[in-house]
Parts: C-alpha cells; sequence; structure tokens
C-alpha cells in the first residue's frame, strides 16, 4: 500500500496493519492506517459520504 494515504488522517499507509476495503454503501476504496484503526477514528467515503468508525 505504499504511496496511498489514509481516508481518516491523510497519513502514510506503509505501515503494517494498514487495510483497504470497499466502501459498504458504493464500494469506493476505503484506506485505514493502522493508528485510525486502533483509535476507531471515524471515515467518511470520499463518494458517497457513508460514516464509519
Amino acid at each position: 500500500m505504499s504511496g496511498t494515504t489514509c481516508t481518516s488522517c491523510n497519513g502514510p499507509m506503509a505501515e503494517e496493519g494498514s487495510v483497504e476495503f470497499g466502501c459498504p454503501a458504493c464500494g469506493a476504496r476505503i484506506r485505514r492506517c493502522y493508528r485510525c484503526r486502533e483509535q476507531s477514528v471515524e471515515y467518511v467515503c470520499p463518494t458517497c459520504g457513508l460514516r464509519g468508525p
């Protein structure tokens, strides 16, 4: 995932534990860094606006 950024914090995704998945509502790519996942920082889908933990 090197070269991509987290949807929540715009931080780098190079670290272990980061994930990328499709938005449950529209399928757009959501990227979550390890820190945001561990702290349950909210994300907002850039396409449809769906919010998640």
